[in-house]
């Protein structure tokens, strides 16, 4: 089976490109997609997807950044799915696929029954930490630019703040879009706050939003009337 893993930070960002990285290479990939934010730590849909994968199941990536945000996890999943017996793909970086540490371990010197074996150990022994030492590289470079992305973040904010621009939405301000107004007039009708019959776990159901925005939303309405 193949399975395509796409994760975002936000839901703000798309997922769309991820999706048709994938399908272009592997069209017949089972896609799971996921949110993953800096206040929810849990990935349910990942830890289900590593649960259940079997021995000679596929999981593709866009990139090894999507598998972790660190470089200490990504190689201690990697090696446990590799052990497992399910091959990873990273189509930004082919070179650190399963394939290639697999490749690794078939060129293995083959022990000769005498004392050179002593050298032909460290040989095989060397390969293998050479192809650790790359994927273990990747994971790293992934993490750092991740760290480096939201430091030029960090400073371009304090930049644009210091030349007296507006960060964000100005104090007071309610930013107003169609989908906004959309789920307010639905959480007017249908929410017990505002004699509606339904529950906020209803709502949350019903408008696809987070439980932050939702009681946003009711604070925004409570204070309009």
């Amino acid at each position: 089976m193949e399975y395509g893993y796409c994760r975002i930070s936000t839901r703000k960002q798309s997922i769309d490109r991820q999706i048709r990285n994938i399908l272009s290479e592997f069209p017949k990939a089972k896609i799971i997609e996921e949110v993953y934010t800096g206040t929810s730590m849990n990935r349910e849909k990942w830890e289900c997807l590593i649960s259940k994968v079997k021995p000679g199941d596929k999981i593709i990536f866009d990139s090894v950044s999507r598998m972790s945000r660190t470089a200490e996890e990504g190689f201690e999943t990697y090696q446990q799915l590799f052990d497992k017996g399910v091959d990873l793909v990273f189509l930004k970086e082919r070179y650190i696929d399963t394939e290639t540490y697999k490749s690794a371990l078939k060129t293995r010197v083959q022990m000769t029954g005498d004392k050179v074996d002593v050298i032909l150990r460290g040989v095989n022994e060397y390969l293998m930490l050479l192809a650790q030492e790359q994927i273990k590289l990747a994971f790293e470079q992934s993490e750092k630019e991740v760290q480096d992305l939201r430091e030029r973040t960090r400073e371009g904010i304090e930049t644009a703040r210091r030349a007296g621009k507006q960060i964000g939405q100005a104090p007071g301000r309610t930013l107003t879009t169609k989908k906004s107004v959309e789920c307010k007039e639905k959480i007017l009708k249908h929410s017990k706050t505002f004699g509606g019959s339904l529950s906020d776990i209803e709502l949350l159901d019903m408008l696809h939003i987070s439980r932050n925005t939702l009681y946003k939303y009711k604070r925004e309405l409570r204070e309009s009337q």
